[in-house]
């Protein structure tokens, strides 16, 4: 049973939260820049991120 978030939890929990696909740590950064391939993974130095995920 999945409780209900609040919105400003929701937003905070995973606005803008990416997680890199090869070592899974997260990072908070603009969509944009993840986008165009201008942030890396502070770990693993790659450039593959995904949205982190809600929640079903």
């Amino acid at each position: 049973m999945v409780k209900k978030l609040f919105p400003e939890t929701q937003q905070r929990l995973f606005e803008r939260v990416f997680v890199c696909k090869n070592c899974k740590k997260k990072i908070r950064a603009n969509p944009a820049h993840v986008r165009a391939g201008k942030v890396v993974c502070p770990k693993c130095k790659r450039k593959d991120f995904r949205p982190k995920r809600r929640p079903a």
